[in-house]
């Protein structure tokens, strides 16, 4: 059974994610910060009369927040009830793919594995697959730490 992925640069690593959890893909404007949060929490943002919460993929795989050139786009999502944008780096497609997820193999980088769930081939380049919902999830365990 095909599955439709939407395909991104998540903090320079090609990923894959089902569309099922995707609301939209939207351009940032403003990000408001918030004092006293989490680095990888970018801040506020207001999307159709909503506050989304902005999380930095980069910050919290590289621990380095992304630039602002990069700030660019976002994939929104209700994660358990609220509203977050994922910032990406670039947004390429949406597309299905024949073999859906087929298991991780090779060397993946460390900063990745809470994350990747399988491997998705689409034109002879691989993305991971990956979870929205495990960066905001990893996020609030690393915040707890």
């Amino acid at each position: 059974m095909e599955q439709l992925y939407l395909l991104a640069t998540l903090a320079g690593t090609r990923v894959a994610v089902e569309t099922g959890e995707v609301e939209a893909v939207v351009r940032l404007n403003d990000i408001s910060p918030v004092p006293g949060m989490a680095a990888h929490v970018a801040g506020l943002s207001a999307l159709r009369s909503r506050v989304l919460t902005i999380i930095d993929v980069s910050a919290l795989i590289r621990g380095t927040a992304a630039p602002a050139a990069q700030r660019g786009f976002a994939i929104i999502a209700d994660i358990s009830g609220h509203s977050y944008g994922l910032m990406v780096d670039a947004v390429h497609d949406i597309c299905q793919v024949p073999d859906g997820g087929l298991p991780l193999r090779g060397q993946l980088d460390p900063a990745w594995l809470p994350y990747a769930r399988a491997i998705v081939e689409h034109e002879g380049q691989p993305h991971l697959l990956v979870s929205l919902a495990s960066f905001v999830e990893m996020g609030s365990l690393a915040q707890a730490a």
